[in-house]
């Protein structure tokens, strides 16, 4: 007599890692709209995105500090977001067809919700901390090479790339074994259209100013100016 197989198992395949109590899984994949629609329903993934998000972290920490051990902590902070990242986890969900997978209420479904990043994000965080309640160590380290590690691989050769405070914090850590300082110096234009005036203070008292529409990206701003000036090479 043939076994059925498990409707889950191409994507146990994707994580490489095997379920031994796949009503983990299940769980992990149980959008809470779902729960909302449907009350005889008391769980969905919340809890396992929690813990999942706490062991993705601690992972990719314990393995850039003993794969990369010529990297700064602010280089290993830097790949580490990238890897952990709303972002960057829902674009690895993506590749595992992880949206198909999802049990969630028809409104949810209806309005794009399998393609969401949010949800993609959480239900990836889920399925790792679903993995850890099932086999420890051990299942935590077959998903991290499967998904995580050629993906560390493929960014290490330029961990800072595209972060311009990142960069500048590397470049003073490295010259003056301090980091820069940025302040907001004032905003200009009404709420919805303001822009945003940063400067940023280098340990040698040198300042920078760069102006976006929004804090943050004025930060970076003011960043890529002073790498601009400092990190060129002296003629």
């Amino acid at each position: 007599m043939l076994r059925k197989m498990s409707p889950y198992r191409e994507l146990e395949r994707s994580i490489g890692y095997r379920f031994r109590n796949r009503t983990l899984l299940e769980t992990a994949l149980l959008h809470r709209s779902f729960r909302f629609e449907h009350p005889h329903h008391n769980v969905d993934n919340q809890r396992l995105e929690f813990l999942g998000d706490a062991i993705l972290g601690m992972a990719t920490a314990a393995y850039l500090y003993r794969a990369y051990t010529d990297k700064l902590e602010g280089e290993m902070t830097s790949l580490r977001s990238r890897v952990t990242s709303g972002k960057a986890l829902a674009a690895t969900a993506r590749t595992i067809g992880l949206g198909a997978f999802l049990k969630m209420g028809k409104g949810e479904e209806r309005s794009g919700g399998r393609e969401r990043p949010s949800n993609l994000a959480d239900a990836l965080e889920a399925v790792i901390g679903a993995a850890w309640v099932d086999g420890g160590h051990r299942a935590m380290d077959k998903l991290f090479k499967t998904l995580f590690q050629p993906q560390i691989a493929s960014l290490s050769g330029n961990v800072l790339e595209g972060n311009p405070k990142g960069q500048l914090q590397e470049l003073t850590q490295s010259r003056w074994k301090a980091s820069p300082r940025y302040r907001l110096m004032g905003t200009e234009g009404p709420p919805h259209e303001a822009m945003f005036e940063v400067e940023v203070e280098l340990p040698d008292k040198q300042t920078f100013m760069g102006r976006a529409r929004s804090k943050q990206a004025a930060e970076a701003a003011s960043a890529r100016v002073a790498l601009d000036v400092i990190a060129k090479p002296a003629p």
